[in-house]
């Protein structure tokens, strides 16, 4: 097991990396959030706006203690190469998200890359479970807010 202090510092290294890719998302989602996106016709269960960036903040905060966590381990369990792999991809494809949405202004191909964003978590999920189980089970708000964003997503593109 690893001690406690490479515990802390990788659980702060993989928050910073997971809050960074959090703010070049937002780079992109910026861009559209207050031309684009207010024009197109949304579902009457759309949050508002203001309430995204706190939440994706936290998400992306348990997401990095997640992956800490997952990371601490990696002299115990020999999955831990799978399971961060598998979690950079996901991170990879929700940045991809945010540039299909928002950057490109293209809700249709969105659709299709957060259905594959939504099994990529659950990939996750299952792994991170296999090290740890409370880094799996702090992934699932995400998987569930992911679920919801697919379902907004596809209210988009159905009334627009």
């Amino acid at each position: 097991m690893a001690s406690n202090k490479t515990i802390i510092i990788r659980v702060a290294v993989s928050v910073i990396v997971c809050l960074a890719v959090g703010g070049l998302s937002g780079i992109a989602t910026s861009s559209s959030v207050s031309t684009w996106y207010t024009t197109l016709n949304k579902p009457p269960f759309n949050p508002p706006n203001w309430l995204f960036a706190p939440v994706w903040t936290l998400l992306y905060a348990m997401m990095g203690v997640a992956a800490g966590i997952v990371w601490s381990r990696a002299k115990e369990s020999i999955g831990v190469k799978l399971a961060l792999g598998l979690f950079v991809g996901q991170l990879v494809l929700n940045s991809l998200w945010s540039v299909l949405f928002f950057g490109l202004r293209n809700p249709t191909a969105a659709l299709v890359e957060i259905v594959v964003l939504w099994v990529a978590i659950l990939l996750s999920i299952n792994r991170f479970y296999l090290i740890s189980k409370a880094a799996a089970w702090l992934l699932v708000p995400y998987l569930i807010w992911v679920s919801f964003a697919a379902l907004l997503n596809a209210s988009i593109v159905i009334l627009n």
